[in-house]
């Protein structure tokens, strides 16, 4: 008699929790995507800031340095081996 009520309470709980998760686990899972979303948001301005982002206009061109053009490309590819075929 002692095992069923252990097995009958274990039961009791398991589908109790069950059903508290269904009806907390959609409000958790936004308050927790809304934190996040705030935590990256501000990090995101925090980065923008100290890169002096929002400084800048929208829309214009900044050419911080010129590449340069040492392009040595050699002529010289490399050895050419000419293979006859063998019947």
């Amino acid at each position: 008699m002692g095992f069923l009520k252990v097995i009958l309470i274990l039961l009791l709980v398991y589908y109790l929790v069950k059903m508290l998760f269904r009806m907390f686990a959609p409000r958790l899972f936004s308050y927790a995507a809304k934190k996040t979303e705030a935590h990256f948001k501000e990090r995101f301005d925090e980065f923008a800031r100290q890169n002096g982002q929002q400084d800048e206009p929208i829309g214009d061109i900044i050419i911080d340095k010129k590449p340069s053009k040492k392009f040595n490309a050699s002529k010289k590819v490399g050895e050419y081996i000419d293979f006859e075929e063998i019947d």
